[in-house]
């Protein structure tokens, strides 16, 4: 009895156990259950409703649309001769707080970059909610990968390119220069800007967190590289330009110089060259006046070259011939209490010795006898007072006072080239179109833009005015021997003016200009020289005229253009010397 009674005592329990396991079974196979529910509505809204947002979440963290950097378009000259490229460099950029992160590298880094470590961390916290910033722009490929060697969170490189000038202070007032971020600042870079510079392309790709580039996902905007630009320019006859002014500055030690080197039938400018220069590779050592292209943006008053427009307008007005006779007195006449002087006493001298010798008093003379309007028509018809067309940027238009102002003093002033003002441009394109048969051509400086031209002088006062200016390079001519060319035929003007200053003119500045064609017998060139300040001689004669007779000589044996002043016997030697065949 006590047996079964132990056995019944014995069994109680694992009756009353039994239900308990089953519970707890159940329970825990309820919370199984619903921590799988979670995990399958977790797993729902990740990846169907709230899908869209988590995608971008990711994205922003890892998936970037990045640049295609292009290369601007090269320059050449009318030869094919590069004036300007564009060559490939790095940029080394930086994630501002991940470089933060690591500050005790930032000493190392700094010393690759060449700047104060105090000075990028300042850099680098100013901007630390950006994630994107350049450290240093324009490297080359070895120092970039010096940078990238050191393995810095959060620093990258970047593909840009940079301008390169390889004529440097030859060129750079006619081709300018680009910025860092490779857009035109002046000169054709900035005229031709748009057609330059093409089009960044642009592409998605996938980053690391260390802003490596693991994949790319898909272009966005295909690249568009930028057009070249063949100029009319020869890089030769801009050089011979460029020497002979440095020289010549150097000579007189004169405040600047220009020169402008024009094809008479297309109004295609081959040299435009001003001193002082400055290197486009290094604009950061130049000044703003080294960088002016005086021979556009700066006006003078072109003193005695101004005579031929004024025989021009008396040629058109049927009144005078060029051998009329004028009588220029001893020397000096005297109008409205204005004394208007001539270097010597030339007495009687006809139209065409009015240019020969450069008599003011002639000049002066002949504008009186013209019909007010007339004469401002014919000058204006010229070019002056407006601007050339050339689409070169800063481009001045000059100052031709309108004609129903002027006075009698004012025209006969403007006759022998005071009282308006031109650009060198300006004066090359109205020497153009006297030697053009009177056709006056727009000036370019893109090869093949021709331009038609307009007529503004009769083809006969044309040809008869070049005749009279080929006398001023013959004996008698105040440019015999300074602007001659051996074998060819000269025509052209020299000036000499005052400075203009404080409403007047200084009595010891001066500048000195030549303008003139070649070969005068059938112009192909018209060369202007400008030489602002020289010291000791300061006429265009000995000044100017030589500038313009050695860069004419070299023009014109490049160009193999034949002679036209040799003796027959004599024509054979000279072709064969001048590089062309008989």
């Amino acid at each position: 009895m006590s047996r079964n009674r132990a056995k019944t005592e014995l069994q109680v329990p694992e009756r009353a156990r039994g239900p308990s396991v089953r519970r707890r079974l159940a329970l825990v196979l309820i919370l199984l259950g619903l921590a799988s529910l979670g995990l399958v509505v977790q797993a729902v809204d990740l990846q169907v409703v709230d899908k869209g947002f988590y995608q971008a979440q990711g994205n922003a963290r890892f998936l970037r649309t990045v640049p295609i950097p292009v290369s601007r378009g090269s320059i050449f000259d009318r030869n094919g001769v590069p004036l300007a490229v564009s060559t490939p460099v790095e940029s080394i950029w930086a994630n501002p707080q991940e470089v933060l992160d690591h500050t005790d590298r930032l000493p190392q880094l700094a010393r690759k970059l060449g700047i104060d470590p105090d000075d990028l961390k300042q850099y680098l916290a100013q901007r630390a909610s950006r994630e994107f910033v350049y450290l240093k722009r324009r490297m080359s490929p070895e120092a970039a990968r010096a940078v990238l060697a050191l393995k810095v969170p959060g620093v990258n490189e970047q593909r840009e390119y940079r301008r390169y000038y390889p004529l440097g202070a030859v060129t750079a007032h006619v081709i300018g220069f680009t910025n860092i971020n490779d857009h035109g600042q002046e000169g054709l870079e900035l005229a031709y800007d748009n057609w330059l510079s093409g089009t960044d392309g642009s592409k998605r790709v996938i980053r690391d967190r260390r802003g490596h580039t693991v994949e790319n996902v898909d272009l966005v905007k295909a690249p568009k590289p930028g057009h070249d630009l063949t100029l009319s320019i020869d890089r030769r006859i801009q050089y011979l330009a460029y020497r002979q002014l440095r020289d010549t500055v150097e000579k007189f030690h004169a405040t600047s110089a220009s020169m402008v080197v024009m094809n008479v039938h297309t109004g295609e400018v081959l040299a435009m060259v001003n001193l002082p220069s400055y290197n486009p590779n290094a604009v950061g050592n130049s000044t703003a006046a080294q960088r002016r292209n005086r021979a556009v943006t700066d006006v003078v008053e072109p003193g005695s070259t101004a005579k031929a427009f004024t025989v021009a307008a008396a040629l058109e007005s049927g009144k005078w011939t060029p051998t009329t006779k004028i009588n220029t007195g001893p020397g000096w006449y005297n109008l409205y209490g204005h004394t208007i002087h001539d270097d010597t006493p030339n007495g009687v001298l006809d139209v065409t010795g009015v240019l020969t010798k450069s008599s003011n008093i002639g000049a002066a003379k002949i504008a009186q006898s013209l019909n007010t309007m007339q004469m401002y028509d014919v000058f204006r018809d010229f070019g002056f007072g407006q601007s050339t067309g050339s689409g070169f940027p800063g481009e001045s238009s000059g100052v031709l006072p309108v004609g129903t102002d002027w006075r009698p003093i004012r025209q006969a002033t403007i006759g022998y080239g005071y009282g308006f003002s031109v650009t060198v441009l300006q004066l090359a394109q109205a020497y153009c179109a006297i030697a053009d048969g009177g056709v006056l051509h727009r000036p370019s400086f893109v090869k093949g833009q021709d331009s038609p031209g307009k007529r503004v002088l009769d083809a006969k006062d044309a040809h008869a005015l070049v005749n009279m200016l080929k006398t001023v390079v013959r004996p008698g001519g105040t440019a015999y021997g300074t602007a001659s060319i051996q074998n060819y035929t000269v025509a052209g003007k020299t000036g000499t003016s005052h400075e203009a200053e404080d409403g007047g003119y200084s009595q010891t500045d001066y500048n000195a200009l030549f303008a003139g064609m070649v070969p005068a017998s059938n112009p192909r060139l018209v060369g202007v020289v400008l030489v602002r300040g020289p010291k000791g001689s300061y006429y265009g004669t000995s000044v100017a005229a030589p500038v313009f007779s050695a860069v004419m000589k070299g023009a014109l044996r490049l160009l193999d253009v034949s002679p036209d002043n040799v003796p027959p016997q004599d024509y054979t030697q000279v072709q064969t010397e001048a590089g062309t065949t008989p």
